[in-house]
């Protein structure tokens, strides 16, 4: 039988408009649906199902991503209601273990669950289903050809729940609704990773479309480079499950430091951590890269893991990068080069023999327009003709 006739077929069984049942079938899977964000699409959806006469009163979707603090993240819909966003940790999983979420997604199969005694487990304490008088759901597993799989909640406060026929046609709408779920999940996903692992900024560079080797582009940045102080000697005597978790805690330090001020990690290179920040404002750039520095500073100043201090020092410094890929054949990187990548990271080593917390170039320390920074003289950079001033800063 055609699949036309079979959706006609299933729509006159249900009760339900032919027509209507397909241009809801047709919505989910054309470009307006495709242009809504996850919000726009669970609030839509319901507004439909309900004006074909599907008694919905509660409609979430629950998108699996993968990321390192989330496991996902739902979106709920109510009648008159605001959509509601919650981002569920990795910890969730607890609470919603024994759940007829979880195990519809286990058994990849649909589950409809009343409010009584259920086989599959309770779900009135759930937050968004909690106090909201419902009756019955339909829960059902969003499973995508390969990777994470998501769900849809269909819920009705009508006493006896859902039809047979309001049945079919959720039914019918579920693998249109799990292809768009599904594209928004790989979307995410791949957002998610790439912002995890290089940043935001080169993300958007890849997803625009730069991605081949030698693709290079000149910019000005200010400069940061954090260098965690013993390091060598710390791995060498401590376990490595130590030395991980305390490298942990400093980035958890230095990354959110960083990235408040608007800079971006570029690399992770051990223990040192070297950012920048684009300097389309040059002052604003610099100010950003020091607040950074004594942000990073002040949280440190004291700190201990395990008994251990941790103790780092700052370069800083401004000038012009060449940004872009690097590598061979299809294993790549992105990465900062030139002379003042160099500098910055020459100064790296000063700050280490003298023991300071924090230095500066004298071109970093112009652009900032610092009028109280120290100078600790002029000093030879390994691979530079010339000495360079260096200063610190008095607090």
């Amino acid at each position: 039988m055609p699949k036309t006739a079979i959706i006609n077929s299933k729509a006159a069984h249900s009760g339900f408009n032919t027509a209507a049942t397909l241009n809801l079938i047709e919505w989910l899977t054309g470009d307006e649906c495709h242009a809504l964000d996850e919000a726009s699409l669970v609030a839509g959806l319901g507004r439909r199902l309900q004006a074909l006469g599907l008694p919905v009163d509660r409609l979430t979707l629950h998108l699996t991503t993968l990321h390192p603090e989330f496991i996902g993240r739902t979106f709920a819909w109510a009648p008159g209601e605001p959509v509601e966003i919650h981002d569920r940790e990795h910890g969730s999983r607890l609470a919603l273990a024994n759940t007829p979420l979880m195990k519809a997604q286990e058994m990849r199969e649909p589950l409809v669950v009343g409010p009584g005694e259920s086989p599959h487990g309770r779900w009135q304490h759930i937050d968004i289903f909690s106090g909201r008088g419902l009756v019955q759901l339909i829960v059902a597993p969003l499973c995508n050809a390969d990777g994470p799989i998501s769900s849809a909640v269909f819920a009705t406060r009508r006493p006896g729940g859902f039809t047979f026929g309001e049945h079919d046609l959720i039914e019918r709408i579920l693998p249109a609704l799990r292809n768009t779920c599904e594209l928004r999940v790989l979307r995410q996903c791949e957002l998610s990773l790439l912002d995890t692992y290089i940043g935001p900024m080169t993300a958007s560079r890849i997803l625009a479309g730069h991605i081949r080797r030698g693709e290079i582009e000149s910019m000005e940045a200010a400069l940061l480079l954090c260098d965690l102080r013993g390091f060598t000697e710390l791995s060498n005597r401590q376990p490595g499950s130590t030395v991980l978790e305390l490298l942990n805690a400093y980035f958890d330090k230095v990354i959110p430091a960083i990235a408040h001020e608007g800079g971006e990690v570029l690399k992770f290179m051990g223990d040192a951590v070297l950012a920048f920040f684009p300097g389309a404002d040059t002052s604003g750039a610099c100010d950003a890269a020091l607040t950074a520095a004594r942000t990073v500073l002040s949280e440190l100043s004291g700190f201990e893991y395990s008994g251990i201090p941790v103790k780092v020092g700052i370069a800083l410094h401004y000038g012009e990068v060449s940004y872009g890929n690097v590598g061979s054949g299809n294993r790549l990187d992105f990465t900062l080069i030139g002379p003042d990548v160099n500098i910055v990271s020459r100064i790296q080593n000063v700050c280490s023999e003298r023991g300071e917390a924090l230095l500066m170039s004298d071109a970093f320390r112009d652009e900032a327009g610092i009028n109280d920074a120290i100078s600790i003289g002029r000093q030879r950079l390994k691979g530079f003709a010339e000495a360079m001033e260096l200063f610190t800063i008095a607090d």
